[in-house]
């Protein structure tokens, strides 16, 4: 068992071996209806969009509600560490969650067939709540997705000295990529929201 837990590469094939018996047993339980076809599809890309967003926020809240809040108050002999092996290591999974939510969100949307009324927010045809909140939803999180690729990762990597910056460039570069981390927690409140209320009556 040590060997499965003391090894982040092992612990996640554990758990992807567990849920694939899970899957095997709830089948011989109760049988595959429509395994394969275009609901168990749109089932599947559900879950993958889940566990993006799991990622992504996840440690979109850790950098914002952790990392930055006590960076202050580590010793300055100690921040280089962060800076050279932590913050790269959480800017990876973070960029590539955020990629993962979007395009598995996109398709999801596509299997479910309302990718053009998530995107005109259910506003054109015949309105629909639900339409209208995953639209306002998506559009919040490509916000964040944009954020993300566009203005946080470019200036997390002059804040953090992997492409060449002067100190006031530096400086400049980490406080606008902390602005825009914070921009997209506001918008993880409200964003999360409305994805959860289109298929739950979050709006009645």
């Amino acid at each position: 068992m040590a060997a499965i837990l003391t090894n982040l590469r092992n612990t996640v094939i554990a758990g992807l071996v567990l849920l694939v018996i899970i899957v095997i047993i709830m089948g011989a339980l109760f049988g595959y209806p429509g395994f394969g076809g275009q609901a168990w599809l749109q089932f599947l890309f559900r879950w993958l969009h889940i566990i993006s967003g799991v990622m992504w926020i996840g440690l979109l809240w850790y950098l914002n509600f952790i990392q930055i809040p006590t960076m202050p108050k580590i010793p300055d002999e100690l921040k280089p560490a962060i800076g050279k092996h932590i913050a790269p290591a959480v800017l990876f999974w973070f960029r590539w969650g955020a990629m993962a939510t979007i395009i598995t969100g996109l398709i999801l949307a596509w299997l479910n067939g309302y990718i053009v009324e998530a995107i005109t927010i259910g506003l054109g045809g015949t309105k629909n709540v639900a339409h209208t909140a995953i639209g306002i939803g998506m559009w919040m999180g490509a916000i964040m997705w944009f954020n993300v690729w566009f203005v946080i990762w470019p200036n997390q990597k002059k804040a953090l000295g992997m492409v060449e910056a002067s100190a006031d460039e530096k400086a400049k570069a980490a406080r606008t990529a902390m602005l825009f981390s914070r921009t997209n927690t506001l918008l993880s409140f409200p964003m999360l929201y409305c994805m959860v209320s289109a298929q739950h009556g979050g709006f009645g």
